[in-house]
């Protein structure tokens, strides 16, 4: 197989097949996105430089700038967002076909091993980051206007809004991959169906998962834990159970020291020690107080009282760690 011209001999051709092409930079722009699957342009060298060559240009570059050998690590998440960056061009394809905008807007990526002047040439300097890069912008590094990446969940529309915002260019709807196929979905509904008359008949009968006593206990224990471990945060926001410690290599970082984040390490730990709490509540009311033996019944009361004073100082002290807030003046110090 011959191997593909290069980026000016393209141009070129593309001057002598198209005459009336306003600029061959765009033709030849168009025609490497419509050789991606999802429409971003893979920068090298030799790519950028021919971009950036002239002073003014006709369009928009929304660069995102990658490095693969972090795609495995939990943070900076670079696959998630990256993914989500790919959902925002490929909308925008889809939404902006045979319209003005197709031109003006272009979708690429550069990746640290291959392109690491360019990450000097925008002053890049932490990841992620993604960078937008109007018709006027000489200065790469001043010029260039990065874009501000916040929640993970709705990243893709925030990302589109703030493009929206920069250039006056609408992305559109974000048009988000289906839960499940059609032939997935197709097996689901026949299941359902197969399933159905069997259901019908236990529940007339009421011999279900949903009429035993012990399956509600265990959910309401779930829907406790769920709720006071912070977990809808961490899924929501897609953060990693722990991190690795910057300055120890060797070492991990399971709490987040800071105010309106955590780990999901931190979640379950405190998540415990309220179930703990919820838990000894329960017994106390519910089975302590039947007891016969009067010596026992105290026996067990002080113990919940011992055990959820333990875990309810464990959440003390990890909230004054993390914000350095004391909850109540009159708890003694030493708690802290």
């Amino acid at each position: 197989m011959s191997n593909p011209p290069k980026p000016p001999l393209i141009l070129l051709l593309l001057l002598l097949t198209h005459p009336t092409a306003a600029d061959p930079i765009v033709s030849y722009l168009h025609l490497l996105r419509s050789q991606s699957p999802s429409g971003i342009i893979h920068l090298n060298q030799t790519l950028t430089n021919l971009i950036f060559k002239p002073t003014t240009r006709s369009f928009h570059l929304i660069i995102f700038f990658d490095a693969l050998k972090l795609h495995n690590q939990p943070e900076p998440n670079l696959k998630s967002i990256k993914s989500e960056f790919a959902l925002v061009s490929n909308s925008f394809l889809i939404n902006n076909q045979n319209t003005p905008s197709l031109l003006k807007l272009f979708f690429c990526d550069v990746e640290l091993s291959e392109s690491k002047h360019n990450f000097l040439r925008f002053g890049v300097q932490a990841l992620p980051d993604i960078r937008i890069v109007p018709p006027y912008a000489n200065d790469l590094k001043s010029d260039s206007i990065r874009i501000h990446i916040g929640d993970f969940s709705g990243l893709a529309e925030s990302i589109a809004a703030s493009i929206n915002l920069k250039t006056g260019i609408s992305i559109g709807t974000i048009h988000h991959p289906p839960i499940c196929s059609k032939t997935q979905f197709g097996l689901i509904i026949g299941g359902l169906l197969i399933w159905l008359p069997f259901m019908t008949k236990r529940i007339i009968t009421s011999n279900t998962v949903f009429h035993n006593k012990r399956m509600w206990i265990c959910g309401t224990m779930f829907v406790y834990f769920f709720s006071v471990s912070g977990y809808m945060f961490i899924l929501i926001r897609r953060i990693p159970l722990f991190v690795m410690d910057k300055n120890d290599p060797d070492g991990v970082m399971f709490f987040y020291k800071g105010r309106g984040m955590q780990f999901g390490a931190e979640g379950l730990c405190v998540g415990f020690l309220f179930t703990v709490v919820g838990l000894l509540l329960s017994l106390v009311t519910r089975i302590v107080v039947r007891m016969k033996d009067s010596m026992m019944q105290r026996l067990a009361m002080v113990s919940a009282m011992v055990v959820s004073f333990w875990a309810v100082k464990q959440v003390v002290r990890l909230n004054h760690w993390k914000t350095g807030y004391a909850i109540h003046t009159y708890l003694p110090s030493s708690w802290y």
